[in-house]
């Protein structure tokens, strides 16, 4: 699906003769004329990944516990609790710099995270797997797509739906790790749907993921395990009066708080336009989003090169500490009418914009194409 050494799709999905690119009068991403501008920068550095994720976790985790054992409502608390939150949210995104990288080299980092992070936040790092599929020239932009949602072109209300769905995801996590993970282990075809319907982080509600043969399968048991160990514990620990149900309502509030970080983010991550079709990869690229702005709102909404998403498309493999590099050599040595400008946001507000525009047009025109979502056999363009 990927070439090996850029990290660039080399299937193209099939679109309609006339895309947006070309109705636009834009000239189309040349991925052969990007990677000459940047194919110095794909080998990742993992001392730079360490570095970062081990100072994050010791202010998150810090900021954490002082969050949960300082005075109610006191200024310590309230600074703990809004620091706390971007750190996890910057530690566990680190999620998805590990899906995409399977090096030899990055395999330690992949087992520390995922011990350090991925257990004690529940989110160990196969329940992202089925990010792949987001960037798969089929799936892209289709029901079968986990993280996309045409958000931009459905009323208002589907994107308050996609809100809602944050402050249940804690209880359905820990629901899935200490009750269906070990009934799981009970019977393969119960395994297999618990794998299907229960282990994948998404926005897309309606997505079903497809476990492929390839599958680690002893992996995902060991990583399973520990999860539910570790919610065994802390439910032992609250047992035996070492937490108390305040701590358990603080620490919901600041997951709460963590994920909301990461969905709020992930509004401008795409245009949400695509009504369920498959999509060229021209499109692809000009329905992903860059946000320019560098304050303080794009450094705690997009940690971990996420506010250059269109890059992220455009080179799945580009490690997140080259991207800054990347977006600047491409906005230098690119045609002043590349389709990649065209996803250049000035700031996360501008983006917002563009998406109510859009819901409220979708609002008057009394469309919604969220029904491709929710019943993805009656839409044909999807299958």
């Amino acid at each position: 699906m990927y070439d090996d050494k850029t990290g660039i799709p080399t299937v193209v999905g099939q679109g309609p003769a006339s895309s947006a690119t070309t109705r636009q009068g834009l000239r189309p991403f040349s991925r052969s004329d990007a990677k000459k501008l940047v194919h110095d920068l794909l080998a990742p550095k993992p001392a730079v990944y360490w570095i970062d994720l081990l100072i994050t976790i010791f202010i998150g985790y810090g900021c954490a516990a002082l969050y949960a054992t300082a005075p109610a409502f006191s200024p310590l608390q309230i600074v703990a609790f809004l620091v706390a939150g971007p750190a996890l949210f910057r530690a566990g995104i680190f999620i998805h710099e590990i899906v995409h990288r399977e090096e030899d080299s990055m395999a330690g980092f992949r087992i520390a995270w995922n011990l350090f992070v991925g257990t004690p936040l529940l989110m160990h790092s196969l329940l992202y797997r089925n990010h792949l599929d987001h960037h798969h020239p089929r799936k892209f932009g289709t029901p079968a797509d986990g993280e996309y949602l045409p958000l931009g072109s459905a009323p208002v209300r589907e994107t308050l739906l996609y809100l809602a769905q944050v402050p249940v995801l804690p209880p359905l996590t820990i629901f899935r790790f200490l009750v269906l993970v070990p009934l799981s282990f009970l019977h393969p075809r119960l395994r297999r749907w618990v794998l299907e319907r229960w282990s994948s982080y998404i926005i897309n509600p309606y997505y079903r993921r497809v476990v492929p043969s390839t599958e680690p399968q002893g992996a995902w048991m060991v990583w399973d395990l520990l999860g539910f160990l570790w919610v065994v514990v802390v439910i032992a620990l609250l047992y035996v009066g070492w937490i108390t149900w305040t701590t358990i309502g603080l620490l919901y509030c600041l997951v709460v708080y963590t994920i909301g970080l990461n969905w709020v983010r992930n509004l401008v991550a795409h245009r949400y336009i695509n009504p369920g079709r498959r999509m060229t990869y021209e499109e692809q690229v000009e329905d992903s989003l860059t946000i320019a702005e560098r304050s303080l709102l794009t450094l705690i909404l997009f940690p971990v090169g996420l506010q250059f998403h269109t890059l992220h498309h455009a080179f799945p493999l580009m490690p997140y500490h080259s991207m800054a590099e990347a977006h600047r050599r491409l906005m230098e040595g690119l045609p002043e009418d590349s389709v990649y400008r065209s996803t250049v946001m000035p700031s996360y507000w501008t983006a917002i914009r563009e998406l109510l525009r859009g819901e409220q047009l979708a609002s008057k025109a009394g469309s919604n194409p969220m029904q491709a979502w929710r019943h993805p056999e009656t839409a044909s363009y999807a299958r």
